[in-house]
């Protein structure tokens, strides 16, 4: 992995938020690359129940202060950074008082969801690409990890399509068993037509539950990894039915090598 760009874009990274499969293997991965010679950035959004004082959080003035158009409002985006102990590996939090100042995740006290969900996770995929757009740091490879972040393949091949920095870039998505119950917003489907993204690349987003906004995910990746040892069939099936390569289920103790090949031989190589 000598010299290769791995951007990692997660919904969830340890230690800024518990531990899971997500968030652990969205540390693991890119310290794996990291310790292999490849250069990694992380971006993950700037959750309010995030310690900012305790992770030593700042904002990057110079990549703040831009707006995103979301549902035909513009939404400031604040870039925040903070480095991992030990690690030698920076994480980049993508932040805006409306959609991220609350203090949770992805539901309020009561288990609801958020309604504006959906909104958050545009902004978090819009917010990411013109992010790195500025760093002007072309990644060879970008790893998605969680459903926060699911909509990123979707924009890079469509909105994005024709930005240079990702000449030649491959997207490899993590297909997990960690989801939302019920749906998102029905009007997602509208909000990301507003973009100018075309009907046949939203067909699955009718019913915008999990299984379908990965599904959405998958057919604009360029690889796919199986995150969870089991899966919702109907997502296991679907993986299984597409052309792209897909690395199957390793555990935190042996994905390393098996990660690395892949994207040598599979992803890059492909």
């Amino acid at each position: 992995m000598k010299d290769k760009r791995v951007l990692y874009v997660s919904s969830e990274v340890v230690p800024y938020l518990p531990e899971t499969e997500i968030s652990s293997m969205s540390f693991e991965a890119p310290r794996t690359v990291n310790n292999n010679n490849g250069q990694i950035r992380i971006f993950m959004p700037r959750y309010g129940n995030i310690n900012e004082r305790r992770h030593q959080l700042h904002e990057v003035i110079r990549l703040s202060g831009m707006n995103l158009v979301i549902n035909d409002m513009d939404m400031p985006l604040i870039i925040k950074v903070a480095s991992i102990p030990k690690e030698r590996m920076q994480v980049y939090f993508i932040d805006n008082e409306d959609y991220f100042k609350r203090k949770a995740t992805y539901a309020n006290e009561d288990g609801a969801l958020f309604p504006d969900n959906d909104e958050r996770a545009l902004f978090f995929a819009k917010g990411v690409v013109e992010t790195v757009k500025k760093l002007n740091w072309a990644p060879d490879i970008i790893h998605v990890h969680g459903w926060l972040a699911s909509f990123l393949p979707l924009y890079l091949k469509t909105y994005y399509a024709n930005e240079p920095l990702f000449d030649g870039c491959k997207v490899v998505t993590s297909v997990y068993n960690q989801g939302f119950e019920g749906t998102l917003d029905k009007a997602l489907k509208h909000k990301i037509s507003l973009d100018g993204i075309q009907e046949q690349h939203l067909a699955h987003l009718e019913e915008p539950n999990y299984i379908n906004v990965i599904k959405t995910a998958i057919d604009h990746s360029d690889a796919l990894i199986t995150g969870s040892n089991e899966l919702p069939e109907e997502l296991a099936n679907y993986m299984k039915a597409q052309k792209a390569p897909v690395l199957n289920f390793h555990n935190k103790e042996d994905f390393s090598q098996a990660y690395i090949d892949f994207y040598q031989n599979k992803v890059l190589g492909a």
